[in-house]
């Protein structure tokens, strides 16, 4: 029995609010969706010019289907980075820079920044709220960015910054936070990054690096994007 577009349509959101339910996320590839909904190749791609036109999701050639509307005044591929990353790819990317940045933080410090970084843990301690923990908490990490005095990395901190407002992110962060509680989340959060200030006021580029490392794997495992490390046996 053929599979009309009314019907379509109504399954196609089905699969949308399952498999891509945050604005930005990638929806399965034609092939698949054509299965998932039960209808020809034709129907399908009339069902998602029907969504598309409602701005419930856009399409760019070469790069697949997004929920929601088409992103402006940013470059499209910049903006394709930004909406298919996932909060475990942009967790690994962080794990992978940020500690390194630290490190080269603690070399070139000057008192200013010491007093800058300090007032950027004490602005996290304060926080009562998650949306204040994530504002605070994302002004910390683009600090220790513009203490390591390099332009591309400044860019690179803001562009992960930019990844952090994507609804797909939130969404994690703030489950995180209800598991984790909103006190003893912010209170881990300040000592790691009071231990990677105090390493930076030392100039001690190692001990930096190292406290930003564990900093990072610690937020990586509360939100689930990354494995505990087994005991030591």
């Amino acid at each position: 029995m053929r599979t009309d577009k009314e019907t379509a349509q109504a399954r196609l959101w089905h699969v949308l609010e399952k498999r891509a339910p945050a604005s930005g996320d990638r929806l399965p590839p034609e092939r698949v969706l054509k299965d998932l909904v039960g209808c020809s190749r034709e129907t399908l791609r009339a069902a998602l010019a029907a969504l598309e036109a409602q701005g419930e999701i856009w399409r760019h050639v070469g790069q697949g289907t997004f929920r929601g509307r088409a992103p402006l005044g940013r470059p499209v591929k910049d903006t394709l980075l930004l909406e298919a990353t996932t909060p475990s790819d942009l967790m690994d990317a962080r794990r992978l820079l940020e500690p390194q940045v630290a490190r080269a933080a603690a070399t070139r410090r000057i008192q200013a920044d010491i007093a800058l970084l300090r007032k950027r843990v004490a602005e996290g301690r304060s926080a009562r709220d998650r949306a204040a923990c994530e504002r605070a908490d994302d002004a910390f990490h683009q600090s220790i960015a513009q203490v390591a005095r390099n332009p591309l990395l400044i860019a690179l901190l803001r562009h992960f910054s930019s990844a952090r407002c994507r609804a797909v992110w939130q969404r994690e962060w703030d489950r995180t936070y209800r598991r984790v509680g909103v006190e003893e989340f912010t209170r881990v959060h300040g000592d790691h990054h009071e231990q990677v200030v105090d390493a930076i006021a030392a100039g001690d580029g190692p001990a930096a690096h190292s406290a930003m490392a564990h900093h990072l794997q610690v937020v990586s495992i509360d939100m689930g994007v990354l494995d505990p490390e087994p005991p030591d046996l």
